[in-house]
């Protein structure tokens, strides 16, 4: 099981890192599954063995504001563990997904026995805290393509591969590698993260693209040099 993968449960003795296993069950959904409905009451969090789930918010119109998209390793759910408050958004599975489950009555009896564990849990809810104050600042003061950029930055990682770097180029430049988004977004996906229209993302991904920043192939997304600080 991967929960000893999770920036949640890292530093937990192998011990520590038992207790929660044993008390976590397995099970797979298909795609499009509504696993937490904004509004509801539940109390698991869920870990995401296998598939991707889309985190968002919507309104009485349907309207749709995408704030995650979840993948292998990933985490959902977390706060219904510690508190019993509605959720704060919506989850559903966008294609076939394993998750493990953990309910807050079994992480209670985890900690019973093991309490370094809630302390642990504490630092990995601060992470997502500043991370959450980030996305905030992004919103905020950032344009457009500032929010977009930054976005294709924090899903991307290393592939592996050098552009090509000249002898006299800037040692600290960390465009020599390029960087790939496995997670297949659509145009909508990425306007929905980022809080704009389909249309200026489409323009904004078009123009890297034709100035040879990124390749779009499969939906899959490779950024082969250094982002432009402005569009």
């Amino acid at each position: 099981m991967l929960l000893n993968t999770i920036a949640l449960f890292s530093g937990l003795t192998d011990s520590e890192m038992k207790a929660i296993s044993d008390m976590a069950v397995t099970r797979r959904f298909p795609k499009n599954t509504l696993m937490i409905c904004e509004g509801d009451t539940s109390d698991s969090l869920y870990v995401v063995l296998s598939g991707k789930v889309k985190v968002f918010l919507s309104d009485e119109d349907g309207k749709e504001v995408t704030l995650n998209i979840q993948g292998e390793g990933e985490y959902f759910g977390e706060l219904a563990i510690l508190d019993e408050a509605p959720r704060s958004a919506s989850v559903m599975t966008t294609e076939a997904t394993k998750l493990a489950i953990l309910s807050k009555s079994a992480f209670e009896k985890c900690m019973e026995k093991h309490p370094s564990i809630g302390l642990t849990v504490m630092h990995g809810m601060a992470r997502r805290l500043r991370d959450l104050t980030e996305n905030v600042r992004s919103l905020a003061l950032m344009d457009v393509y500032g929010r977009v950029a930054r976005l294709l930055l924090e899903l991307s990682e290393s592939s592996g591969d050098s552009t090509g770097k000249k002898e006299d180029d800037n040692p600290d430049d960390d465009t020599s590698e390029q960087k790939v988004i496995t997670q297949k977004l659509t145009q909508r996906d990425i306007a929905s993260m980022v809080g704009a229209s389909r249309e200026m993302v489409s323009r904004i991904l078009r123009d890297l693209s034709l100035g040879g920043y990124i390749t779009i192939e499969n939906k899959i997304i490779t950024i082969k040099e250094r982002l432009p600080t402005a569009w």
